[in-house]
C-alpha cells in the first residue's frame, strides 16, 4: 500500500475548513497537523475532519508544527498578512506548499517570494481556484482553441456580498490584506493573465467604499476596504480586460459572470450556473445562431465548498503535482503578477491616475 500523503494546514479557519473537506474526498491524502494561534479555529477544524482528527494534532505555530511533524505538503491558509513570515520558515524544506491567494499583500513581498521558490526543488503553487471551476475552465479551452477568433475584448462581473467576519476582524484593513484589489481581485486579474496569454501593460482603476462597513469600528480604527470598482487593463498585443466588481448585490442571481470577444465569436459563462452562451458573428440581416450548454459540476464537489467546486479541482491538480503526475500549473510568478496587477489597481483609484506595470518593476 502507497503511503498516504501528509497534509499539514496552516490557518484553521473558514478557508482552511474548506480545504479540509475537500481533502477528505482524496484517499491518497491525509491531514495530520493544523497549525494556528486561535484555539477555537483549531477545534472547528477538527470537528470538520471528523474521525480523521484521532490522526491529527494542532499547533500554535508553524515552528511547531515543523518540529512535531513529518510533512509532504503544507498549506498556507492563514490571513493575507501573515504569508511572507509563514513562507520564509517553509521556502528552505523539501516540503511541497500551496499558498492561498493572495500570494502576499506587497509586490515586494511577493516578488520575494517568487524568486525563492523559483530557487526551490520542491512543489510550490499559488491558490486560485477560479481557474478551476469547470464551466470557467471549459471557456478558457474553448477560447484558447480558436473558437472566437482573434481575442479583442475581455470582462469579467463579480455582483455579490460584502466581505465575511473572519477572526479578528482583520479583512476590514487594507494594510492586512494588501486592499480589496489584491486581496479579493488577484483571482481575476490572474484569470486575465491566463485567457488574454499576454502580460498587463496598464491599469486604471475607480473605486470606492460606498455602502459596507460604514458604520463599523474598531477600537478608534474604521475599515477602509473599497467595495466597489471598475477596472480596466490593457494588455500587450491590444487586447483590453474590464472588471466589475460590487459586494453589495446580495441578491444578484448570477454571481459571477466572464464575457469574451473575438473577431469571429463571443462566448460568456456565469456562475453559479454554469451555463456557456456562444454567439458567433453573423451577416447583419441573417439569423442569429447562439449554443447554450451546462458544464456539470461533480456534487460532491460542489458539497465540500463555497467555490463552485474549484477547490476540489486544483487540490486535484495540486496532489497530481505533488505525486509527480502533473505540472505545478499556478506558479508563485503567477502569483506575483496577479498582485502586481491588484497594486496598480489599488494605486490607481487612490492617485486618481492611468498606473503603468512597469512602475513596479
Amino acid at each position: 500500500m502507497v503511503d498516504r500523503l501528509r497534509f499539514g494546514i496552516v490557518g484553521a479557519g473558514m478557508m482552511g475548513r474548506e480545504h479540509i473537506r475537500n481533502l477528505k474526498l482524496f484517499p491518497e491524502a491525509q491531514v495530520v497537523a493544523l497549525a494556528d494561534p486561535v484555539a477555537t479555529s483549531i477545534q472547528a477544524s477538527m470537528a470538520a475532519l471528523g474521525p480523521a482528527a484521532i490522526a491529527a494534532k494542532g499547533y500554535p505555530t508553524v515552528e511547531a508544527m515543523l518540529a512535531g511533524e513529518r510533512l509532504d505538503a503544507v498549506m498556507i491558509v492563514s490571513p493575507n498578512f501573515t504569508h511572507r513570515a509563514i513562507l520564509e520558515t517553509l521556502m528552505d524544506t523539501d516540503i511541497a506548499i500551496l499558498c492561498e491567494k493572495p500570494l502576499c499583500t506587497t509586490v515586494a513581498d511577493a516578488r520575494w517570494a517568487a524568486k525563492t521558490a523559483t530557487a526551490r526543488s520542491a512543489v510550490f503553487w499559488t491558490g486560485m481556484e477560479y481557474r478551476f471551476m469547470p464551466p470557467v475552465a471549459q471557456f478558457i479551452g474553448r477560447i484558447q482553441a480558436g473558437e472566437l477568433g482573434r481575442l479583442a475584448m475581455l470582462s469579467i462581473r463579480e455582483h455579490r456580498f460584502p466581505f465575511l467576519v473572519k477572526v479578528g476582524d482583520w479583512n476590514r484593513f487594507s494594510r492586512n490584506t494588501g486592499g480589496t484589489m489584491v486581496e479579493k481581485c488577484c483571482h481575476f486579474f490572474d484569470l486575465m493573465r491566463l485567457i488574454v496569454g499576454r502580460e498587463a501593460i496598464s491599469v486604471f482603476c475607480s473605486g470606492a467604499m460606498d455602502v459596507n462597513h460604514l458604520d463599523e469600528r474598531y477600537g478608534d480604527q474604521r475599515p477602509d476596504i473599497i467595495d466597489n470598482s471598475y477596472t480596466v487593463v490593457d494588455f500587450e498585443g491590444g487586447v483590453r480586460a474590464m472588471l466589475d466588481l460590487c459586494m453589495f448585490a446580495e441578491g444578484e442571481e448570477q454571481q459571477e459572470s466572464v464575457a469574451a470577444v473575438g473577431d469571429r465569436a463571443k462566448l460568456k459563462v456565469t456562475i453559479p450556473s454554469g451555463e456557456l452562451v456562444f454567439s458567433p458573428r453573423v451577416p447583419l440581416g441573417q439569423s442569429k445562431t447562439v449554443t447554450r450548454t451546462r458544464v456539470a459540476v461533480d456534487p460532491a464537489a460542489l458539497a465540500a465548498g463555497s467555490h463552485h467546486g474549484s477547490t476540489y479541482y486544483q487540490l486535484s491538480a495540486f496532489i497530481d503535482a505533488v505525486s509527480g503526475r502533473g505540472p505545478v500549473l499556478v506558479t508563485a510568478d503567477d502569483g506575483l503578477r496577479a498582485v502586481a496587477i491588484g497594486a496598480a489597481a489599488e494605486l490607481s483609484l487612490r492617485e486618481k491616475r492611468l498606473v503603468k506595470l512597469d512602475e513596479f518593476a
